[in-house]
């Protein structure tokens, strides 16, 4: 079992700290560690390896979820965009990561992938600083039909 697997079960339970909300496709946590405010994952439910592996009609859902979430995203955080990242490298196990970039980001770092960043060095997820854009986010979601 993959850890994405796991956070879908957690979320489930309700036994996330980070969940945001259900969505139609799937669950919205956001990012265990902060590396850019707002970063969220979108974890589909279930959970196949790859995409590709999802009926079209999922497939379709999984990506409108996924850019409807990105639409909420860059309206609260007042990012200038969002990155999206399906890699599957290291948890064969779909999900999609929501960068909110922004302009005041460092210049050395602005126009690089996230991964440029010094991930160690990252906020830790807490609800205290976190916690109200997560229900913020959740409220935007349902005002346009995507949480559950």
């Amino acid at each position: 079992m993959t850890a994405i697997h796991k956070f879908v079960e957690q979320a489930k339970a309700g036994e996330l700290p980070n969940l945001v909300c259900q969505v139609r496709s799937g669950w919205l946590i956001m990012g265990g560690v902060q590396v850019v405010k707002g970063y969220c994952l979108l974890l589909p439910d279930p959970v196949p390896a790859h995409l590709n592996d999802m009926d079209a009609e999922s497939r379709l859902l999984f990506l409108a979820d996924m850019a409807s979430i990105g639409d909420a995203i860059l309206e609260l955080a007042g990012a200038a965009r969002i990155n999206y990242e399906m890699l599957g490298n290291l948890e064969p196990a779909l999900h999609a990561h929501l960068f909110p970039r922004y302009a005041s980001e460092p210049d050395d770092l602005r126009a690089k992938p996230i991964w440029f960043y010094d991930w160690s060095a990252a906020r830790p997820f807490s609800k205290e600083e976190d916690g109200e854009f997560a229900i913020k986010l959740a409220a935007r979601l349902a005002e346009i039909g995507i949480a559950i």
